[in-house]
């Protein structure tokens, strides 16, 4: 049963929970139009060791839609938010595209709140990225109500590299249909009215897996690269011949490297691991 946070910055937040409450908090965040359920797929494969929470960010799925708040900043904060609501002092941060946007601003904004960073499918300085102006422009600025069904299939078709499931699809095609024109442009309007912050991932000193599939259409090599040289430690898993969504793609292996990586990282002491970050082994 899906439950709801209200948060001090005044969003009222709609999320799955799975887990313990006694296991390593992951906060998933997904990508611009999706929803908690962009990860309805992983939630059951999480080993008991993991306490998860899956959150539909302002704006999506049955979360508040305010007019105003759709910064990186604004959705920072609103992370931040969450976590006193659950009780988390930390998390690890998984976020999906314009979720792993928001997971960065968190990571620079509020380290000392984060176990680990896990990007997927991540841009970097997208803010001036001159294929997101003219998506904006081309497509967005004349976006209204009630959005086609027949173009919102295609938005998300557009994320894959091969088939995923039938119903799951549906599910997301739904979620994004709840998006109201207004959102849809103020969340990307969000994107190009953040400031470049990149350099600022230099000082994120948390263990750090970038997740890219080579076949993304939206976020490219370049990219990942630039993420890189960046974040001090990262690393970077490349599925070859998957999409933008390769969680939905292949939610076990995504899963699995997931988890391989945090019980590395959160048990070697790099960094010195915290009580609430340690991830037993898989």
């Amino acid at each position: 049963m899906n439950k709801f946070a209200t948060l001090s910055t005044g969003a009222r937040l709609e999320y799955a929970e799975s887990g313990p409450g006694g296991g390593t908090p992951i906060v998933f965040l997904h990508g611009a139009t999706d929803s908690w359920r962009s990860f309805e797929r992983v939630l059951p494969l999480l080993p008991p060791s993991v306490h998860a929470f899956a959150v539909s960010q302002r704006g999506h799925g049955e979360s508040t839609r305010p007019q105003t708040g759709y910064r990186l900043t604004d959705l920072s904060d609103d992370l931040d938010a969450f976590l006193d609501v659950v009780g988390a002092e930390r998390a690890v941060v998984v976020g999906h595209s314009w979720g792993a946007s928001v997971a960065q601003r968190f990571a620079v904004d509020h380290q000392d709140r984060v176990c680990a960073l896990v990007l997927v499918g991540a841009f970097a300085n997208v803010y001036h990225e001159p294929s997101l102006t003219d998506f904006f422009n081309s497509v967005l600025t004349g976006l209204a109500d009630p959005i086609d069904r027949t173009f919102v299939r295609a938005w998300q078709l557009g994320t894959l590299a091969h088939p995923m499931p039938a119903d799951h699809l549906e599910s997301v095609i739904s979620e994004t249909l709840k998006v109201p024109a207004r959102v849809w442009k103020a969340a990307f309007a969000g994107f190009l009215e953040t400031p470049d912050f990149s350099a600022r991932l230099r000082d994120v000193r948390v263990p750090t897996l970038m997740l890219w599939g080579d076949r993304d259409v939206f976020s490219n090599r370049e990219a990942q690269d630039r993420l890189l040289d960046l974040i001090p430690g990262a690393r970077l898993a490349v599925y070859e011949r998957s999409g933008h969504a390769l969680h939905w793609e292949d939610p076990l292996r995504f899963t699995r490297d997931l988890m391989t990586f945090l019980s590395e990282r959160l048990t070697t002491g790099e960094p010195t691991p915290h009580e609430h970050c340690v991830v037993a082994a898989v």
